[in-house]
């Protein structure tokens, strides 16, 4: 109880992550963990952790929650139809491949590039949302290896910054003329391959930092899991509901101003 009178605004900071990330997992298809990383970050800086711990921590953390909160979009997706599962099954081996070689790496590697490598990615995912065309660059998707590189660089990059693979699925396949709100629901679905054996790598192998914020195990913090994984689950059908009755463009746009500017502010602590 004293833990939770000294860190109530931490804890509700967390909470308005936690609806904040659900909502947008499921009505834009970027993922929570684009939300809750930089959040968890800059949260657990103001307790008093470095830079490159908050990194590490706010990663692995991300990664945990995205499990419960991908299987519920998921579930949402799949009712209106638009889960691929055929295209699950040619990518699942390749995601899976790229998450468990990313997750090895965060566990080895300074927090400082990972903050570089989101910030970058952040940064550009921003720009696609902002200036990316409607129409596919390419006719369709390429052929079985240019879909392998693909998904396992997806499951490599997603699982290095802590985000569930929305952000970098939904453009890669919208790129290739792949149906907007299929590649979201199909998106849900990538995200737990990808959370799931990253965030079991980094709690079981991961080495917590000696000033890793109190209830971190491995590199998971416990704390941000179970503030953050309840109002998931439970605004991510919500904002999957939203995606069908909307037109998201604008929403898009205007959260697209806001991670620019996190990615820019990220990159700034990093190389300024």
């Amino acid at each position: 109880m004293s833990f939770i009178m000294e860190n109530y605004s931490m804890i509700l900071a967390m909470m308005a992550t936690g609806v904040v990330g659900g909502i947008l997992a499921g009505l834009l298809g970027v993922g929570g963990g684009i939300v809750i990383v930089p959040v968890l970050y800059f949260l657990y800086q103001g307790m008093g952790v470095s830079a490159d711990s908050a990194m590490l921590v706010a990663t692995a953390t991300s990664l945990a929650t995205i499990i419960p909160t991908s299987i519920s979009s998921i579930r949402s997706h799949n009712a209106k139809g638009n889960v691929d599962f055929d295209l699950l099954k040619r990518w699942g081996f390749f995601i899976f491949l790229g998450v468990m070689v990313g997750s090895f790496v965060v566990t080895r590697v300074d927090g400082q590039w990972l903050s570089l490598l989101f910030g970058i990615i952040a940064t550009l995912s921003a720009l696609n949302m902002l200036l990316g065309k409607k129409d596919g660059v390419f006719k369709s998707l390429p052929g079985n290896a240019g879909q392998s590189v693909m998904a396992t660089c997806i499951g490599f990059f997603s699982s290095m910054v802590g985000i569930g693979g929305g952000t970098l699925t939904v453009p890669t396949l919208t790129f290739c003329n792949y149906p907007a709100h299929r590649a979201v629901g199909t998106a849900a679905a990538v995200g737990l391959i990808i959370s799931l054996p990253a965030a079991l790598t980094m709690l079981i192998f991961g080495q917590s930092p000696v000033d890793a914020p109190y209830g971190t195990v491995g590199l998971v913090n416990l704390i941000g899991v179970i503030c953050i994984i309840p109002l998931t689950v439970l605004f991510a059908p919500v904002g999957a509901g939203l995606a069908h009755r909307l037109d998201a463009s604008k929403l898009k746009k205007v959260f697209a101003v806001v991670l620019i500017f996190t990615g820019i502010k990220m990159l700034y602590q990093v190389l300024g």
